[in-house]
């Protein structure tokens, strides 16, 4: 028994304190992160293909880094090391032949997508398609004789284009240019430009600018992409070909409409398609989703699921073609989406309800039809799960102190990308149950393994409203017992993203940040996924309020252990949690040090500026011009309490992010001058709201040691 006490204090004692290797991680660690994603296996199951990202040098420049993605295969028993199948140009979405001779693929040529096919019989990969839209997502018919793709086509383009819109005609929704009527507006206007000419003449002058980028002319309501503002709208399409290069693909889609995902029928006679075909409803305002089937040349649609107000997706044929998997919910996205079954020749009423509260992705049916698997992110970790079909329990096949990001499964194999604390990234295979794990690559092993890494201890409490809130504590690198460290209290963003050991996007910033000496608290407040609808949705009309007490708490609770120097805290996050950083240091002056990244602080701002301006409806009921919502704006936005802001203060943005955009940024700092407060401002060029995890390297890096260097001003560590 005393054996087994002591086994269990070790234990617990290494994933509460540090791993045993003797290098502190750097921040240039960063660049020897290698992330795993695209599992997908080889028919019967004994190879596994994937795409590897990974930064490497770019040019001659000391401090330039690019990313890169190579497709690998390897066997699923261990045998052999992971092999790349690709060099120098990148690769992506690797896709099995049915015979597993051959794998499709996508890289650039010329510019654009194209789907290029490897044989497993020798040679260098071949292109097999030069399509004018461009050509991703390859999926092979069931008989391999033909591949599905997809393909991004602009509205210029869909109104001349005879294939994909026969007539040429206009769109049937209202393109909503003020003055017009029945869109002829977007009718080819064949009068010569001439500024000084008459009222066609004028239009087409006008035209002329635009198209050569004098001028952007906006009627849509969804105009800010992700780096700059747009008014160009396009439609996801599909196409089929025969499986052999240079064949002539044909289009599946037609219309002016969205459509998200394909694939054959397992006979391989029908397709499952999945999109919006409302021809009423400008796709800017429709936020419904449709499963449809037709045949396999794309005629005779028949809707299967849609309704008004709700999105039906993720849909997966089982095996014999007989059962339809899908999830579907509400529009708003501050919901958890149901997981559903029917008879594919059924209709509503024959939909079978799976209840399991936590979003869902990856669904994939076991070969006996028994079971449905997926991933989920719940507690801190996104283990796989299976629901068996006839009972609907839910069996969890892994824990919560990992991540799966990406699995498949074939054959009574399970092979799955995991991230832990111990490693941010690595493939696995095991048996269909998930028992019997084996490591099957060692991209980010080799050199993990001699770091000292923190491992964090999760605990939790009960808040005012009878929800569980966890956080994660994380002890210095070099942890001594009987000593006191200062504290990084770091906060998610989303505000519907989960953070904990299963989380890979914060893994390398945890560790640099314990390596350099300070404790690291995280956590999951109300409003955060993996928790549930009812978690989800508890910061509706609460955004600041609640969500601090929680993260506050869980700060207080932390410093109980005797280890937290509460004279030396700092706060940071990014996104949501750079508003939140906001709000907590103009409502709480604990904090030696602060820092923001693409914040958001004034919410009737934001509604005009950033892209996920949806945010303000869902989560405040309503607009910044209606007289019940705007107090509960100025309310719960930062820059109400400005005044009240007296820590010392840095707040990044990319120039080019328009998830949240910049002016607010500015419109704290700017505030925060005039009051003669301690505040920092970087701007970083070129960055967007992804700068972070997928932005400039040298950027990142730079954002990184910003942070810490601001916090040693003040903290003097």
């Amino acid at each position: 028994m005393k054996k087994i006490l002591l086994l269990l204090v070790l234990f617990g004692a290494r994933f509460a304190g540090a791993q045993n290797g003797t290098e502190l991680v750097k921040v240039t660690d960063m660049l020897k992160i290698k992330q795993i994603n695209s599992v997908t296996l080889s028919p019967d199951g004994s190879k596994v293909a994937f795409v590897v990202n990974q930064i490497e040098p770019d040019g001659d420049s000391k401090w330039e880094y690019k990313y890169q993605n190579q497709l690998y295969v390897t066997p699923t028993d261990g045998s052999a090391a992971p092999r790349a199948l690709t060099a120098k140009e990148s690769a992506s979405q690797p896709a099995w032949s049915p015979d597993g001779r051959q794998l499709a693929f996508v890289r650039l040529a010329d510019g654009k997508p194209q789907v290029f096919v490897l044989s497993f019989d020798g040679g260098e990969p071949i292109q097999y398609t030069r399509h004018k839209y461009g050509a991703s997502a390859p999926k092979w018919s069931p008989d391999g004789k033909k591949i599905l793709f997809a393909a991004s086509v602009s509205l210029k383009e869909l109104l001349k284009d005879a294939e994909l819109n026969p007539g040429k005609e206009v769109p049937k929704w209202p393109y909503e240019k003020p003055g017009f009527d029945k869109n002829t507006q977007l009718l080819p206007n064949t009068a010569k430009p001439d500024p000084d000419g008459n009222w066609d003449e004028i239009r087409a002058y006008l035209e002329n600018n635009a198209n050569d980028k004098k001028a952007k002319v906006i009627n849509k309501l969804n105009f800010q992409e992700e780096a700059t503002t747009s008014s160009e709208m396009s439609f996801g399409h599909f196409f089929v070909m025969n499986a052999e290069p240079g064949a002539q693909p044909v289009a599946v889609t037609h219309g002016f409409y969205r459509f998200s995902s394909v694939d054959f029928t397992p006979d391989g006679k029908q397709l499952i398609i999945t999109g919006d075909a409302d021809d009423t409803e400008h796709p800017d305002r429709s936020l419904e989703s449709e499963i449809y089937l037709t045949d396999a040349n794309g005629q005779n649609p028949k809707l299967l699921l849609g309704a008004e107000g709700k999105s039906y997706n993720s849909a997966r044929l089982s095996p014999s073609g007989k059962w339809l998997a899908f999830q579907y919910g509400n529009t708003s996205f501050v919901d958890v989406p149901m997981l559903a079954i029917m008879p594919v020749n059924g209709t509503a009423k024959d939909i079978v309800n799976i209840p399991f509260d936590r979003n869902k992705g990856n669904l994939t049916w076991s070969a006996d039809e028994k079971y449905i698997y997926f991933a989920a992110q719940s507690n801190g970790g996104a283990p796989v799960y299976r629901v068996d079909v006839r009972t609907k329990q839910v069996e969890a096949l892994s824990d919560v102190n990992a991540g799966i990001s990406s699995f498949d499964l074939r054959n009574g194999k399970l092979v799955f990308v995991k991230t832990e604390v111990a490693n941010p990234f690595e493939l696995y295979a095991a048996d269909a149950a998930m028992k019997n794990a084996i490591r099957i690559s060692s991209f980010n092993y080799d050199w993990i393994k001699n770091k000292k890494l923190s491992f964090p201890e999760k605990k939790s409490f009960v808040n005012e409203k009878g929800l569980t809130v966890e956080y994660w504590v994380m002890k210095p690198a070099n942890f001594e017992p009987g000593k006191k460290y200062p504290t990084i209290l770091n906060i998610h963003g989303g505000p519907t993203a989960m953070w904990g050991p299963g989380e890979s996007s914060m893994w390398h910033e945890f560790q640099y940040y314990a390596a350099k000496g300070y404790v690291v608290v995280y956590g999951n407040p109300r409003g955060s996924g993996g928790y549930g609808s009812a978690f989800l949705r508890a910061n509706i009309n609460d955004w600041g309020t609640g969500p601090t007490s929680d993260v506050l708490t869980y700060l207080d609770k932390a410093s109980e252990a005797g280890f937290i120097d509460t004279a030396k805290l700092a706060v940071t996050g990014g996104s949501y949690a750079g508003y939140l950083v906001a709000w907590i240091i103009a409502h709480d002056q604990r904090f030696k040090a602060a820092c923001s990244q693409r914040g958001v602080y004034d919410l009737g701002t934001f509604f005009g500026e950033g892209n996920a301006w949806r945010l303000v409806p869902n989560y405040f009921g309503g607009y910044p011009w209606e007289p019940a919502v705007k107090p509960i704006l100025e309310r719960e936005s930062p820059i109400t309490y400005v005044q009240n802001i007296h820590t010392p203060y840095i707040i990044f943005h990319g120039e080019n992010d328009l998830r949240t955009g910049v002016i607010q940024g500015e419109m704290l700092y700017r505030s925060l001058k005039v009051l003669g407060r301690t505040v920092e401002y970087v701007r970083h060029p070129g960055g967007t709201h992804e700068l972070t995890r997928s932005g400039n390297n040298r950027q990142r890096i730079d954002q990184m040691l910003r942070t810490i260097e601001f916090f040693e001003r003040f903290i003097k560590h």
